[in-house]
């Protein structure tokens, strides 16, 4: 296995299945994952909006006491909505850990042209993708 940074278009990348041998198999084996570090970047906003909704769906009347112990009544509409956000957000963490391994798995080949397609993906997708924090 190659311990040091190469450019070369064969490389097997996370699976045994994901054997690239040709140049046209690297160009698309980039092109994969640009589109995962994309996605990372997408989720990882994605993440953000949902805290803040989270954060917004708290009446600031509350404080981290009441929030801990959950009141008697059990009928309380916010805490219902706060958990909704928390299992979403928790769903949204789910995913970005598995694209992030994915990516760094795929960068631990050491192939240079994934490398650079991880870095380039990542650039475009928070490019892309950070704009829409602000509308989220």
């Amino acid at each position: 296995m190659q311990m040091s940074f190469y450019f070369s278009d064969t490389a097997v990348l996370l699976f045994d299945f994901w054997s690239v041998h040709s140049p046209a198999g690297m160009a698309l084996s980039v092109l994969v994952i640009v589109l995962l570090s994309v996605l990372y970047e997408a989720v990882k906003m994605g993440k953000a909006v949902l805290l803040r909704r989270a954060l917004l769906a708290v009446p600031r009347s509350l404080s981290q006491e009441s929030l801990a112990e959950p009141e008697q009544e059990g009928n309380d509409p916010t805490q219902g909505r706060w958990f909704r956000y928390h299992v979403g957000q928790t769903l949204f963490h789910v995913v970005q850990v598995v694209l992030g391994y994915m990516v760094m798995l795929a960068v631990m080949s050491y192939n240079a042209w994934i490398f650079l397609g991880a870095i380039v993906g990542s650039t475009l997708g928070y490019f892309v993708v950070y704009p829409l924090l602000g509308r989220g």
